[in-house]
């Protein structure tokens, strides 16, 4: 069964052009060709990639981070309750304000002391800054060593300049060491991403990044068998020049470097624009939907390569969406208030106003006294409003 799967899947009519057959992409004369199997090594080069990761978030990212000043928000942990953790776990996070009454009846809490209590254990689950600092921090060290890597591979090459160029005497076309270990440090690197993603901070976009890891992996893996290397370094370097600059903006926005965050994130966002939507519907899904063909007649791997590059180019337009919306934040107020992408902070300004008020007191003629309304004026309100303003991607 599985090798009649195995005999059905790889045959050259699904990789190749019409009229191509695996036989002339064998090694020969000096001349050595991308196969398949050569990416089994992405599998256990990614878990390597996940011990540095481990290594580099303790030794270092934690080290600079406390350094730079990046500090972890305290948080008063919930009593236990298992009735409440019961719920929390398995019927949601959020409960609507009936189950949040016979809740606090099954508890003989008052209303107030329930909600108090699922607000608390939420903020318990969430990522502290640190966290999110030695994850971005890690995410820069890459993207920007690979895009410094893949420019020296590819600064030299014709395609670089011409995109044309990637379709000459294709699919016979050689394979050079330097861009093989490039393509599969990068495999490699998606896919400890991927066995990551349970582990690491969750952001409001985590469906779309699931899309995106999965889609790369499954991209990279078919350009390399069926010997479209070239095209896809294209793709690979387009994205990491604009992917380091959003960790850097990530890391000195925890660090609460307003105006150098604000510079950085305006940069990202030309580069991001002109990389995902100029460069690469022009440059990439032009040469592959038109130039790509040739003398050639379509077949399944143009198609299926081309429909995953129109599945990355959606992803960019969802994502050109969410920082035009900050971009219009920033001309209004003049500074980053927060990434619309990430997992905020609740911001509940009941909270500090349940922190020095006590919960309704039973009187003697039987009437409850609720706290006092919180003041208006004065520093501590002031301040407790900058803190509900600050940035906290």
């Amino acid at each position: 069964m599985l090798s009649s799967f195995n005999e059905w899947l790889w045959q050259h009519r699904f990789w190749l052009p019409p009229n191509v057959t695996w036989a002339e992409l064998e090694d020969r004369d000096g001349r050595v060709y991308p196969h398949p199997q050569d990416m089994l090594a992405a599998l256990p080069l990614a878990l390597v990639l996940l011990a540095m990761r481990l290594a580099f978030e303790r030794f270092i990212g934690l080290p600079l981070s406390r350094w730079l000043g990046v500090r972890d928000q305290t948080r008063r942990q919930v009593k236990p309750n298992a009735t409440l953790e019961k719920h929390f776990l398995t019927e949601g996070h959020r409960p609507k304000e009936p189950q949040l009454s016979l809740l606090a009846a099954r508890c003989g809490l008052t209303l107030r002391q329930t909600q108090r209590w699922f607000r608390r254990r939420r903020k318990q689950d969430r990522p502290q800054l640190t966290k999110k600092f030695c994850e971005a921090s890690w995410r820069f060290l890459f993207y920007l060593s690979s895009f410094v890597g893949g420019l020296s591979v590819l600064y030299h090459e014709s395609w670089l300049w011409a995109p044309v160029m990637c379709w000459e005497n294709y699919p016979n076309q050689t394979l050079k060491p330097s861009l093989y270990w490039w393509y599969l440090l990068e495999l490699a690197f998606y896919l400890s991403l991927l066995i990551r993603l349970p582990f690491d901070v969750k952001r409001k976009d985590f469906k779309e990044q699931v899309i995106h890891h999965f889609v790369v992996v499954i991209l990279m893996t078919f350009s390399y068998s069926a010997n479209l290397l070239r095209i896809g370094s294209l793709v690979l370097l387009l994205h990491d020049s604009a992917d380091y600059l959003l960790e850097a903006c990530k890391m000195v926005n925890y660090t609460q470097y307003q105006h150098v965050c604000d510079a950085l994130f305006l940069i990202f966002s030309l580069v991001f624009f002109y990389t995902r939507l100029v460069l690469f519907p022009t440059q990439i899904l032009y040469t592959t939907y038109y130039e790509s063909l040739g003398n050639r007649g379509p077949f399944f791997g143009y198609y299926f390569c081309n429909g995953l590059l129109m599945l990355l180019q959606l992803l960019h337009v969802f994502w050109s969406c969410l920082i035009l919306r900050m971009l219009c934040s920033f001309i209004k107020k003049g500074q980053m208030e927060k990434d619309i992408r990430s997992d905020v902070e609740e911001s509940d300004s009941s909270e500090e106003e349940e922190a020095g008020a006590q919960e309704p007191l039973q009187l003697k003629n039987g009437a409850a006294r609720g706290p006092r309304p919180a003041p208006t004026d004065g520093l501590r309100s002031r301040v407790a409003g900058r803190n509900r303003h600050t940035t906290a991607t």
